[in-house]
């Protein structure tokens, strides 16, 4: 159960990072028919702790409000060549051990490796600090590309907005994805960017970026309307009015990814909307999606979800029973 979050900050605090935590766990809207949770910022000396912006926030608990916690975040740590406090390691190693996940998001990776909770693990933070990670802590696998890796207990991101995805994410796990669309519409931030999205997308060159922009973001539209269709990169780009080559290479400066795996990520997603708020058999969720066969949406839940179609309905819908339904409206 996700109900009650601490952000953990250290001598200094990043204040988007920290925001966007408050934003997602701290803000009550429950009377919207959502999850609320308790949420609470702690350090392991409270009082005012600096902001990266040139302003200090009154923290005003201690690292005894991490024991209460099912979702301890670090919000940033500092990268600089300094041991991590042993009584903020030590509460963080009591909180795994007793089924609480760690989350870390840009520079707050140092402290979960630092804390050896990354040991063997892949693990994300921002593209800057990658080499640095790496070098320093040899036995975390570092991935510099990706926007965030949930690796059970604990979960890493980059930096910045990568920060909204990864909290959506947790959000999407524990409520289902109609609770997580909600709060992304409120927030009017895009729905889902799947973790291993890249974190850094290279524009379009020439004058013409705006409008490639706003023509790949309609036919993107477009394709989510039509998930169920066939959908080859020879219809997409014909209905974009490009090449085949030029579409893929535009297609990947717009999303980060490819067509096929841009087309895989949305039939799940729509699978697990389905899943979620029907009962319709998996051979029919299959081919909503355009999937084709129950045995096609297996396998990709399998290896994209680490899990099966009727495993996942029946794990959310035992979540939201134990939590009692929630509007979404």
């Amino acid at each position: 159960m996700l109900r009650n979050v601490v952000a953990l900050v250290g001598q200094e605090v990043a204040a988007f990072e920290l925001g966007v935590l408050a934003e997602v766990f701290g803000l009550d809207r429950t009377s919207q028919g959502l999850p609320g949770y308790e949420f609470a910022v702690a350090a392991a000396t409270p009082g005012l702790v600096p902001t990266s912006s040139g302003f200090a926030v009154h923290v005003e608990h201690g690292l005894s409000r991490l024991e209460e916690a099912d979702l301890i975040a670090v919000p940033a740590w500092t990268a600089a060549p300094v041991e991590a406090p042993r009584e903020v390691v030590e509460a963080l190693h009591r909180a795994v051990e007793r089924g609480a996940r760690v989350l870390s998001i840009c520079s707050g990776a140092f402290l979960l490796a630092a804390a050896g909770l990354l040991d063997g693990r892949r693990a994300a933070t921002h593209w800057r600090y990658a080499p640095v990670l790496a070098a320093r802590h040899p036995a975390v696998q570092v991935d510099p590309d990706v926007l965030y890796v949930d690796d059970g207990c604990v979960v890493t991101s980059a930096g910045t907005a990568a920060a909204i995805d990864v909290c959506l994410h947790l959000v999407r796990q524990e409520h289902g994805a109609a609770v997580a669309n909600a709060i992304a519409r409120r927030m009017v931030v895009p729905a889902h960017r799947h973790g291993g999205q890249a974190q850094f997308i290279e524009p379009p060159s020439a004058a013409v970026v705006d409008d490639a922009d706003s023509a790949m973001g309609d036919l993107l539209e477009w394709a989510r309307r039509h998930l169920h269709e066939p959908l080859p990169v020879r219809r997409l780009a014909g209905r974009a009015l490009m090449s085949e080559r030029t579409f893929v290479r535009r297609f990947h400066e717009c999303t980060g990814a490819t067509p096929h795996r841009w087309l895989l990520e949305q039939r799940l997603l729509l699978a697990e909307q389905l899943l979620e708020s029907s009962d319709l058999p998996v051979d029919q969720v299959a081919a909503r999606v355009g999937m084709g066969s129950a045995d096609t949406l297996r396998h990709h839940f399998a290896r994209r979800r680490r899990t099966s179609p009727q495993a996942y309905r029946h794990s959310f819908r035992a979540r939201a029973d134990a939590s009692g339904r929630v509007r979404t409206g």
